[in-house]
């Protein structure tokens, strides 16, 4: 499996896109379809922050971490602390969104991107849309992560496709290799 990563703008819900997104995000390489912009190369920016989040996994209870980019710089950052709070909402997309949202309000999360180790699962894709991000950037699919751990299997793209009130970018495959080395062998 190649470790490129695809990116997909889910704006309305069309069911062809929908289905073609579905077939991209967990096929774990570049997709030229409608709806899709092939993506040869990761950018320097996205693996910086990736790297980022893939931190945060390495210290949280079940290996997920994420950050939160505005403008450049990171806002709030986030890592699985499900046993540590007792909390099964405590995903690391979950607590870097509360902590963005206490340190800096609603406002600034609108537009801003996301960057998580794993694909969201959907109660984190919902709290994603809610909040009106304009990217999210993954690197483990779903279907890997299923490889390894339990995982409800509504890949982002689907939940982003019924949602057309708040439209976002979604790349992902970024780093997928090193995120998806956390859960060991």
């Amino acid at each position: 499996m190649t470790n490129l990563p695809h990116t997909c703008a889910i704006h309305s819900p069309d069911r062809r896109r929908v289905l073609a997104a579905i077939a991209g995000l967990t096929a774990g390489v570049a997709i030229a379809r409608p709806g899709f912009a092939a993506a040869a190369a990761t950018s320097p920016e996205d693996e910086r922050f990736m790297r980022m989040a893939i931190d945060e996994a390495r210290h949280a209870d079940y290996p997920f971490g994420a950050v939160i980019v505005r403008n450049g710089d990171v806002i709030a950052r986030g890592a699985n602390m499900g046993r540590r709070l007792d909390d099964p909402t405590a995903h690391g997309e979950m607590q870097a969104i509360r902590q963005g949202l206490a340190q800096h309000g609603s406002p600034a999360l609108r537009g801003a991107t996301l960057y998580t180790s794993g694909e969201p699962c959907a109660m984190c894709m919902g709290a994603i849309i809610w909040c009106h991000f304009g990217r999210l950037v993954f690197a483990a699919s779903l279907d890997q992560l299923a490889k390894k751990i339990d995982q409800i299997m509504i890949p982002s793209a689907e939940v982003a496709a019924k949602s057309p009130f708040a439209p976002i970018s979604i790349t992902g495959g970024v780093l997928a290799d090193e995120a998806i080395s956390l859960f060991g062998k």
